[in-house]
């Protein structure tokens, strides 16, 4: 497999002219969505400008979110402060690649657009993921969707796909994991919205409500050598995984640590989740007592 159109997602492509272009479209596209056409509420948003403008020099961060619909990114960046026109501060993304890299004018368009493509399926050690840890290396914000794909059900965070904390792990910089969760695009882009279609256009005067988390720490150190105090008396079938140097961990304490980091993801997401169900429903019961 090779990286698809690896060339186009270069910052030198055309002098990022195209680059620009992309966000500024893409940007205009999401403040249109978020603010003219629905009602959008953030929690926290100073926490999120701040990572992405000012975060220590050299440090990445890498964002995760639920994933209600085809709209999330690049919609959830376009809450009102948001510096969404600038392509040197844009989050990359990882992107399915038999959904976004289908044909050759789609992958030009979402490489341009700082998209990285996955194979869903591929495992964790996939060739793209090593881009994905370049970008890491570069200090640059990569936004994940860790459940792995798109469910419009108001139900509990999902067991989080061993992706995300495989990066987190490899990274050549640990990077700073913010935590984020939102409603309201299920039904700007619902999945079965007329005979099990998405509608050709976002839906408008709906509500859009996104929670942003506490930045998230890893003693990685620390939870290495947990993972292979833990790991001794496993005994799971191997995938052939590669040892990680210069850690050393085997496949059973890789596995150990990537379950352990993701379930503090998971826990922080759903507490995100709980946190917005009670922030709405103070909101609902304020609006009654209003009209009474």
């Amino acid at each position: 497999m090779t990286r698809t159109m690896e060339w186009a997602a270069r910052a030198s492509h055309m002098r990022g002219i195209p680059r620009k272009m992309v966000i500024m479209a893409v940007g205009a596209f999401a403040k249109a969505v978020a603010n003219l056409l629905n009602t959008t509420t953030v929690h926290n948003a100073d926490t999120l400008i701040n990572l992405v403008r000012s975060r220590p020099l050299g440090v990445p961060l890498i964002t995760v979110s639920n994933h209600m619909s085809t709209l999330d990114d690049p919609v959830m960046w376009g809450f009102k402060g948001f510096p969404i026109f600038y392509s040197n501060l844009a989050r990359w993304a990882l992107a399915a690649e038999d959904i976004c890299f289908k044909n050759s004018l789609l992958s030009y368009f979402f490489r341009i657009g700082k998209c990285i493509p996955i194979t869903r399926g591929g495992g964790i050690y996939q060739e793209h993921m090593n881009e994905a840890l370049e970008r890491l290396g570069d200090g640059e914000w990569l936004h994940t969707f860790p459940e792995g794909k798109v469910s419009q059900e108001d139900a509990p965070i999902r067991r989080l796909k061993w992706g995300i904390a495989s990066l987190i792990v490899r990274s050549p910089v640990t990077p700073i994991v913010l935590p984020i969760v939102h409603h309201g695009f299920e039904e700007v882009m619902p999945e079965n919205f007329w005979f099990g279609r998405r509608p050709p256009f976002p839906l408008c005067k709906k509500s859009i409500n996104i929670v942003i988390g506490e930045p998230m720490e890893f003693n990685l150190p620390k939870m290495t050598q947990m993972a292979i105090s833990m790991s001794r008396n496993l005994h799971n079938p191997t995938r052939g995984w590669p040892i990680l140097l210069p850690s050393g961990l085997d496949e059973a304490a890789q596995r150990c640590l990537y379950t352990s980091i993701s379930e503090q993801i998971q826990t922080s997401m759903e507490s995100l989740r709980s946190s917005r169900k009670k922030l709405s429903e103070a909101k609902s019961l304020n609006s009654g007592q209003v009209e009474e």
